[in-house]
Order: structure tokens, then C-alpha cells, then sequence
């Protein structure tokens, strides 16, 4: 059955009049991108006067709090102040790099919780705040755990990982994103970019029969990829229709010159087969994506901030709970790289591609999350 109607912005057949979700997206964030000065103070005053909408996820304040943290960077000491004067601990992300007398407030309200709900926001808001007396308090925390902890499913060092970081059993902080974003951006055909997502290949999956792909193939010699630390190309490769139903992430062993040696993996029912799910036609929308590395960095909350967002560094937009990998090889946490919205560069694809990876062992992880 033909649908009805198709979207003015792209063409994507609708079943209803008007913009898809993904044009509309876009339409949002350009309209974002725009604000004046004044208008972001606007914003920023509307905030501080209505804070307690924003826990109560209420509109404008709720999407006018993720449009001025994720395009703008544009929250505020006296924003987190309000935060704290009011009570607000959700979402976590308004307490990022808070100041000293904020932290000292979120630290005084955990000790001083008597109930595990409440010690989870307040954990995960000082997660974000992130200092060293952040860190001290979490690690407080986890060796001599309070009375509310029996009712929470993790340790603090877990909670930590909200924040983009984490602390071993030494004590030792271990950062676990960069402090750099880039986003992936519409290119022009034939356009030359050090980051690419969805290269075709000729090898099969085990599970599936369906081709594998490189999901992600990223040349960190490119100046704007320096932060990565990476001197050579990074190959993230695994099979696009069972990457969400392995038991656990796929994982593949990158080398420098692109070489990839990927790993052994499971279905999570046990079973040694399964249906392949991607289309002839959708590995080619996936492998002949447009997108291209961005020209220039973004704040770190952008890929937060929206579900159409693909971006190299910064934070990513969790579905469910952050998850950073262990790596097999060495046991440490991995570092979170990227993320790829799977409907981005397919139709029909729900939920996101989280790729990690150890720099030490040169292994890659791919995990998926969906709704």
C-alpha cells in the first residue's frame, strides 16, 4: 500500500501531511542554532524563574534547557544555583562542571539522604559536577556504602560513568569520554572525509548470512580527530542486523593501517542462527550514506540533545543507561567514541550504535540500545 503523502523536506513517504520527524528535527535544531544573544538570555532568565517545570519536564523550559546545553553551552552557574535552591536533581546533566559551592550543596544533600531514590539522583548529579571532591565523595561512598545503598542495583563508581568518568578500586580516576565533539554532517557527493560510516564488505556473518560492514571507519592523522589520540585509522566492523541481539557488544581488534580481525560473538538465546533483517536495499542506503565529518567542533551535549544526531566524541544521547564496556583483553573500562543513529542511515532502524574502544589494546566495541 502507496502512503498518502510525502515529506516537502525530503521526500520520505508519509502517512500524513506535513514534515517527517527527521526534517522537523532539523528544522528545531536550525531554529536553535539561530538564537540571538538576547534570545539565549531570554531563555536562560525563563529557566531560573520557572526551574522546577524542567524537573516536571514541562515545555518551553525542558526543550529550552537541552537546545541551550546541547547547541549553545549556555547553562549557567546561576541556572545550577537555582537548581540547587529548588531541589531540581533531574535531569542530571544541568549540574555539569557546577561550581564549588554547588557541589558542596549536592554533596551535603547525599550525605545527608536518607532514601536510595534520592542518593541516585544526587550520585548522578555529582557524576556530572565531576571535580576531584566529586570524585572523593563517590569513592567515600563505595567503600563504606550508607544504609540506602542495599537499594540500588550498582556502586557509586557506576553512577560516576553518567558523567563520562569512573574511579578504580586504587582510588584512580579513568576518563571515559573526550572533552571534544564533532558531528557527522550531510556531505556533497564525493566529498573526502576522515570518518565514515557504513563501508561495504564482502565477508558474511556467522549468525546471519547478511554481509558484514564497517560501521565506522575513522582516520585519527586528520587534525580534527587529534584528540582521539589515535595515529592511524580505526576500524569498527560487526554485522548491522545481529549487533542487537548478541549476548553483550560486538567486538573487532582495529590495527593502524586499517586491519580488522573481528571477534567471535553470540546470539543472547543461545541459538547458532538467525534471520538476517537487513534488506539489499537498506545496506545500500547504509553503505552509500552522505555523511561526512563536521568542519568544525560542537558542545559536548550535542548528540544528547536530539535522537538524529550522529557524532565522534562529547556525550551520547543513551537510550537506556550509559554502558561502558569492559575490554576483554585488558579488563578496563572503554572509552565511548561514537554514536550512530541507526535510522539516520536506514529506514525502518530503531535505536542507536554505541561504539567504545580501549586505545591501550586497540579493541573496539558495538553496542546497541533501543527503546
Amino acid at each position: 500500500m502507496s502512503l498518502k503523502y510525502t515529506c516537502p523536506g525530503c521526500g520520505t513517504p508519509l502517512g500524513y501531511e506535513g514534515l517527517c520527524w527527521k526534517c522537523k528535527s532539523e528544522q528545531e535544531r536550525k531554529a536553535a542554532l539561530a538564537w540571538t544573544p538576547e534570545q539565549i538570555t531570554e531563555k536562560q532568565r525563563n529557566l531560573i524563574q520557572n526551574i522546577q517545570r524542567l524537573a516536571d519536564m514541562e515545555d518551553p523550559e525542558f526543550t529550552d534547557f537541552w537546545q541551550l546545553l546541547g547547541y549553545h553551552d549556555a547553562i549557567t552557574p546561576e541556572i545550577q544555583r537555582a537548581a540547587l535552591a529548588a531541589e531540581v536533581f533531574w535531569p542530571c546533566e544541568i549540574y555539569y562542571h557546577a561550581p564549588a559551592d554547588v557541589r558542596d550543596g549536592l554533596i551535603h544533600a547525599l550525605l545527608s539522604s536518607e532514601y536510595s531514590s534520592a542518593a541516585s539522583n544526587l550520585m548522578s548529579c555529582l557524576a556530572m559536577q565531576g571535580d576531584d571532591k566529586a570524585m572523593e565523595t563517590l569513592l567515600e561512598l563505595e567503600r563504606n556504602p550508607r544504609p540506602w545503598r542495599k537499594g540500588l542495583y550498582v556502586d557509586p563508581s557506576s553512577y560516576a560513568q553518567i558523567g563520562g568518568w569512573t574511579f578504580d578500586k586504587e582510588g584512580q580516576k579513568i576518563q571515559l569520554n573526550f572533552d571534544t565533539c564533532y558531528p557527522m554532517v550531510k556531505g556533497t557527493t564525493g566529498e573526502k572525509s576522515p570518518v565514515r560510516i557504513g563501508r561495504a564488505r564482502e565477508d558474511t556473518c556467522p549468525h546471519c548470512g547478511g554481509r558484514m560492514v564497517d560501521m565506522l571507519v575513522l582516520d585519527g592523522r586528520d587534525e580534527r580527530l587529534r584528540f582521539l589520540g589515535l595515529d592511524g585509522v580505526l576500524t569498527a566492523t560487526c554485522c548491522p542486523s545481529c549487533v542487537g541481539f548478541l549476548k553483550g557488544p560486538a567486538f573487532n581488534r582495529f590495527a593502524l593501517d586499517g586491519g580488522v580481525e573481528v571477534f567471535p560473538s553470540e546470539l543472547f538465546d543461545g541459538a547458532e542462527k538467525t534471520d538476517c533483517y537487513v534488506s539489499p536495499e537498506d545496506y545500500k542506503a547504509l553503505t552509500e550514506n552522505p555523511f561526512v565529518l563536521g568542519k568544525m567542533p560542537v558542545p559536548l551535549f550535542y548528540g544528547a540533545a536530539c535522537q538524529d544526531v550522529n557524532t565522534i566524541g562529547g556525550f551520547a544521547n543513551w537510550v537506556q543507561d550509559a554502558e561502558y564496556t569492559i575490554c576483554p583483553h585488558c579488563g578496563k573500562p572503554m572509552k565511548y567514541l561514537a554514536q550512530i543513529q541507526w535510522d539516520t542511515v536506514f529506514d525502518c532502524a530503531e535505536g542507536t550504535l554505541y561504539v567504545e574502544f580501549c586505545p591501550d589494546c586497540q579493541i573496539v566495541s558495538m553496542r546497541h540500545q533501543q527503546t
